[in-house]
């Protein structure tokens, strides 16, 4: 890693935590550390379950523990079993704990007016905008993919979204049922696998390899949300799609798309997938690909 980029990732590190007031322990909350502040306001309206606020904060366990018993203590959480497992916990807002989260968003509301009042209007936008690309290349920075069980509640959900959106965007719309299944069994070791991208805890694409034939497989449902498009997180998928096939000792995978996913088709091209003739009868399919993994 350059030496020079270090050194500037670590001078923004400084200037941002200046400017937004981190530096004071409770410019947010009233007599409260940042750490205590932050979780208590990502528990949310809803409440939250204590092992999804470490995974969504990236915290340690015994850490969150301390500022969950330091909340609860003050009267700001009351803490419950899961409705699912009851060896998992769940911090709901007390009524304390809603008041707090209202100043505390009175505050925040207060720093970000000062920081924007501080600059010209004309400049403002240009903050602005730039504080979005940063937003969006920090969660980018934080992306996971990892295999899971297609029969998880992620994955599922990463599935239904993509079909949804290929039924608003095929002419014809979709009916998974007439499409070439990928069944869960299709999609784990030793036949194939299942991946699942997420960002602080939120997923955010997937895709699956299936064996077809001895040392070829198929890659399905490749999908990535619409809000991390343009990220090059498809590739990543991609890649780690190729990465699972190889170790499932396959030398060859295998794609169909539509034509209405031009994205998609470009970045298979780009990839190094050659368009080939049909191989299946996927009634939906317009384009087959083939790529030999090195």
């Amino acid at each position: 890693m350059d030496d020079e980029a270090i050194a500037q990732v670590r001078r923004f590190n400084r200037l941002v935590t200046q400017r937004a007031g981190a530096l004071d322990d409770h410019f947010i909350g009233r007599d409260r550390p940042l750490g205590e502040s932050r979780l208590l306001y990502e528990i949310g309206p809803d409440g939250a379950e204590l092992r999804d606020l470490r995974q969504r904060l990236g915290l340690d366990s015994g850490y969150v523990s301390r500022l969950v018993r330091s909340l609860e203590g003050k009267g700001l959480i009351r803490l419950s079993a899961g409705s699912e497992d009851l060896r998992v916990r769940r911090a709901c807002w007390t009524a304390a704990g809603r008041r707090e989260v209202a100043e505390m968003n009175r505050r925040s509301d207060q720093a970000a007016a000062a920081l924007l009042e501080a600059l010209p209007s004309t400049q403002r936008p240009r903050l602005l905008a730039a504080m979005g690309e940063v937003h969006r290349l920090l969660r980018l920075a934080g992306l996971r993919i990892e295999r899971v069980d297609p029969g998880s509640p992620a994955a599922r959900w990463c599935v239904a979204r993509y079909f949804e959106e290929l039924d608003r965007r095929f002419d014809a719309g979709f009916d998974p049922a007439a499409s070439l299944p990928a069944e869960d069994q299709e999609l784990v070791p030793p036949k194939g696998a299942f991946l699942l991208a997420s960002v602080d805890g939120e997923p955010v694409a997937s895709g699956g390899v299936k064996t077809i034939s001895p040392g070829v497989g198929s890659l399905k449902r490749m999908w990535v949300t619409g809000e991390a498009r343009g990220l090059g997180i498809g590739r990543r998928m991609l890649e780690a799609l190729e990465t699972e096939a190889r170790g499932l000792g396959l030398t060859t995978v295998r794609l169909e798309t539509n034509a209405a996913l031009s994205e998609a088709i470009r970045m298979y091209r780009s990839a190094g997938y050659g368009e080939v003739g049909a191989f299946n009868d996927d009634p939906y399919a317009d384009h087959w690909f083939e790529k030999r993994l090195p």
